[in-house]
């Protein structure tokens, strides 16, 4: 897919100002009214430097902003806060002109001192951000990582409506980055006041504010009338109601009193639903940049032998996984998805060979097996696919206790280095953005591996590493040359065996007959999973 980062390499040459297409108002949107989501899960954080998982990442997306956005529905960039930007001849130095007159939720006015101190604080080590390695382009970034220095040197502001950004190398994915909620702008002093607390009392300059949060039982969103972006959000509030079960959820969709199960349609009543016309004309279906895995720890024994993660590899049946989410996926055999730039065509990844699994632990002394854990995410069918993850590996001699954990307790545990294994379902990766970088340096590289990050299998190669950052140091990101390197990033992982890939998996919800927009902004590829802003209801 085209985006703007290649427009915006052709117009750097001639020094002009990147601008991107915005949107255009749906004329069919009736502003007012107010919708309610539900999950089974609480809220983790609203925080932006912090928040990274499926249920709060199109939440925060609604409280704040960052210099960049998307077109709604689309992976196509546009300006966010940032009015215009302008990029230099080599691809290092971006410097934005910022809107005027757009305020913070407490009144304040934006200006670039609150966009340094939002990138500064996303870097710092002390935030525990999962996303600072995104920012790694940014000249300064090792000095504050490594703790000599508080601020990011590349990271300059020109005058109250401009900031310069000065990377130490190109980085083709960089205004994606800027797309990301971790470079949400945040104020100082907001986040000084409640310090550690600012997850639960979030401003930022979105599209709606926090109204509400009562622990276990709701999260209300109400509209910002003050919003920078003309005519939108159209809706006056968001209800998030959680601890409901996805099958009673449904139920209440089907009766009125829910516009969107946030945990999708429950596996156990998928086909019911598909076979049913009224119930189906309700169902919208999207591809997405997505790829459901096991993690193995490669810090905690036995899983720090290649033999033992081979032979994990081996033995789980993909196929019958499948079968399980109602035949909607494809077998994975690499980290990337097909559809990503990058994914190695012909590439077999490890066979089903339960024989060949069998002889596997034997080469790292563990003839007789072993006993591991298996974390996985409560919300089904995630259990389900627990247990024949389980009985696969039951067949090579590793008994596996399941411990089926709500979303935010299976991230922190992965974070902390303490599971062993990790099924990903629920929390599976999906592209922050159309580029096979972001499949690598969040999740399998060594900027993810650290505490809070999200590379659960701790794995950690130094040689990849710098592939993975030679691979970005293009300017164009859909250089040839470019996405071959990455073909062999992610092949030379696969032969270090820190995932196991199972499948590539089309993306289902359900929306209420009185919802509107286009099912585009329901299946939105960068406000997983409902895009608010763009949303409205027809009665």
């Amino acid at each position: 897919m085209k985006n703007l980062l290649c427009s915006s390499a052709l117009l750097a040459a001639l020094a002009l100002p990147a601008m991107a297409q915005d949107y255009t108002p749906d004329p069919a949107a009736t502003p007012g009214g107010t919708i309610t989501v539900t999950y089974k899960d609480d809220v983790a954080t609203l925080d932006p430097a912090i928040g990274y998982d499926w249920q709060n990442w199109s939440m925060i997306k609604s409280l704040f902003d960052g210099l960049m956005d998307y077109v709604p529905g689309t992976t196509e960039l546009r300006p966010g806060l940032a009015e215009s930007y302008e990029v230099s001849e080599d691809g290092t130095v971006f410097t934005f002109a910022l809107r005027q007159g757009v305020t913070f939720h407490n009144g304040r006015e934006m200006t670039a001192e609150d966009v340094k101190y939002s990138l500064d604080r996303v870097t710092n080590p002390e935030t525990q951000s999962p996303g600072a390695g995104f920012f790694a382009s940014i000249a300064g970034y090792d000095a504050v990582t490594a703790g000599e220095a508080d601020s990011l040197s590349g990271v300059e502001v020109v005058d109250p409506l401009t900031i310069r950004i000065t990377l130490s190398r190109p980085d083709a994915t960089f205004l994606h980055v800027m797309a990301l909620n971790f470079a949400s702008v945040v104020p100082q002093e907001v986040v000084e006041e409640f310090g550690a607390d600012f997850g639960t009392n979030p401003v930022g300059t979105g599209a709606f504010t926090l109204a509400e949060w009562t622990i276990g039982q709701r999260v209300v969103f109400e509209k910002n009338a003050d919003y920078w972006r003309d005519g939108v959000p159209y809706l006056d509030g968001v209800t998030f109601e959680v601890g409901q079960e996805p099958i009673v959820a449904l139920l209440r969709l089907q009766q009125g009193e829910v516009d969107v199960p946030g945990d999708g349609i429950p596996p156990a009543k998928f086909q019911e639903v598909m076979d049913d016309p009224d119930q189906a004309a309700r169902v919208v279906e999207g591809g997405q940049l997505h790829t459901g895995y096991i993690t193995l720890n490669v810090n905690t024994p036995p899983f720090d032998q290649l033999a033992v993660r081979e032979a994990v590899n081996m033995a789980i049946n993909k196929d019958r996984i499948i079968q399980v989410i109602n035949g909607r996926a494809v077998p994975a055999t690499q980290p990337l998805p097909p559809s990503m730039p990058g994914y190695t065509e012909g590439f077999a990844g490890f066979p089903y060979d339960v024989e060949g699994a069998k002889a596997k632990p034997a080469e790292a002394g563990l003839a007789d097996g072993f006993t591991t854990e298996l974390y996985v995410m409560n919300t089904d069918p995630n259990p389900r696919i627990a247990q024949a993850i389980q009985q696969d590996l039951s067949q090579i001699g590793i008994e596996v206790e399941i411990r089926s954990l709500a979303q935010a307790n299976v991230i922190e545990a992965g974070g902390a280095g303490e599971a062993p294994m990790i099924w990903s379902g629920g929390m599976a990766w999906i592209a922050d953005f159309p580029d096979p970088s972001n499949f690598y340096g969040p999740i399998l590289g060594c900027a993810g591996a650290g505490d809070g990050g999200w590379n659960w299998s701790k794995f950690c190669d130094e040689a990849i590493d710098a592939t993975a950052t030679e691979a970005d140091s293009f300017v164009d990101p859909a250089s040839p040359e470019r996405l071959e390197l990455w073909s062999q990033v992610y092949q030379d992982v696969m032969a270090q065996a820190p995932w196991v890939p199972v499948f590539n998996e089309q993306r289902y919800t359900m929306k209420s007959a009185r919802m509107g927009g286009a099912d585009a902004l329901y299946v939105d590829p960068v406000s997983i999973p409902v895009n608010y802003d763009y949303v409205f209801v027809t009665e």
